[in-house]
């Protein structure tokens, strides 16, 4: 990272890894604070294989009108092994310099990050990147984006699901995604009013969720809900509704519902809208500054910088305060 100011005239912008609702809305802000600063953009279509093959073509304040409200992203994605070897990153690097590229912005999560890293590490090349992943597990931000739309995906799912098991007196588990982090299970869970949440950093254990349920019976509840992370360390999700069976027999009847990938789609959210703007523009201002090296997020409501060293190996802690709410109301 860098204190010292960089004549940026042309920018390229790309998003890479899995596709996450307000990457569009993030584009659009770096193509257009380019054009207010007077300053080139450039789209890199397909994440860093298209760094590596020149997918890349110039932008414009009309490029990117009418997307801020669509899901995925305009500039498609990918996960590159190519961009991992010295190789692949000469031959995006050859790239840089045919379209005369100053600077890059990318949008993604940890994978994307570690690549822009050594990537401008290798090259002495200026990189901020923007947080973009629904399982809003980079650390340096409050929240990523994509992050608040998968969680309403979610609850409106839940929400669904929760009047047929009222009308049947069922138990559903309902698996959504974070295969490392369990933020979209505890919000959602917390937000639907699920009766367990279980997640990879908590294990509570399968005696916890047998407690509760227990509870629930007592109280002769007319529907229940668990909430299970697809990381969740007790064990997947048909698993642990087959050890309920085991152990309740008939008094549960149970069903499971898998999310799957319609929490990554669907129209981006104000908030992610919004955030996904201001990071955006941050973005560009932060490469104006001679800034780099670093990943731009909001903590606190206010814009701070994260080094992608730091964001890449440290992970975000769940915040232990919406645990301890989240077992008190699920009694």
């Amino acid at each position: 990272m860098s204190s010292k100011e960089r004549q940026i005239k042309r920018i390229g912008v790309l998003t890479s890894g899995g596709d996450a609702p307000g990457m569009n809305a993030g584009i659009r802000a770096v193509v257009r604070a380019s054009v207010y600063y007077h300053i080139t953009p450039f789209g890199i279509r397909h994440g860093y294989d298209g760094f590596i093959n020149n997918d890349i073509c110039e932008m414009h304040a009309g490029s990117v009108k009418h997307i801020i409200h669509q899901g995925g992203t305009i500039l498609k994605s990918a996960r590159s092994n190519e961009f991992k070897t010295d190789e692949g990153m000469k031959k995006a690097w050859e790239n840089v310099k045919e379209h005369q590229l100053d600077a890059l912005v990318v949008i993604g999560g940890d994978g994307t990050f570690k690549g822009a890293m050594e990537f401008g590490n290798m090259f002495d090349f200026p990189i901020v990147g923007i947080p973009g992943t629904i399982d809003n597990d980079i650390f340096g931000t409050d929240f990523t984006v994509g992050f608040d739309t998968a969680v309403n995906t979610v609850v409106e799912a839940v929400d669904k699901i929760r009047d047929t098991a009222t009308s049947h007196n069922r138990l559903f588990f309902v698996e959504v995604m974070g295969r490392d982090a369990g933020f979209i299970a505890m919000y959602s869970g917390i937000g639907a009013g699920a009766e367990e949440i279980l997640i990879p950093e908590k294990d509570r254990g399968v005696e916890q969720l047998f407690e509760s349920l227990e509870r629930t019976s007592q109280r002769k509840k007319s529907s229940r809900l668990v909430i299970v992370a697809e990381g969740d360390k007790n064990a997947n999700v048909y698993d642990i509704e087959e050890k309920v069976r085991e152990r309740f027999g008939d008094r549960y009847e149970t069903k499971v519902t898998i999310l799957g990938h319609v929490q990554r789609g669907g129209r981006p959210s104000c908030t992610d809208r919004v955030l996904a703007s201001r990071l955006g523009v941050t973005a560009i201002e932060a490469l104006r500054k001679g800034r780099h090296g670093v990943m731009a997020g909001v903590r606190n409501r206010k814009v701070e910088f994260t080094d992608f060293e730091q964001a890449t190996k440290r992970n975000p802690e769940m915040d232990r305060e919406l645990m301890r709410v989240a077992n008190i109301i699920s009694i």
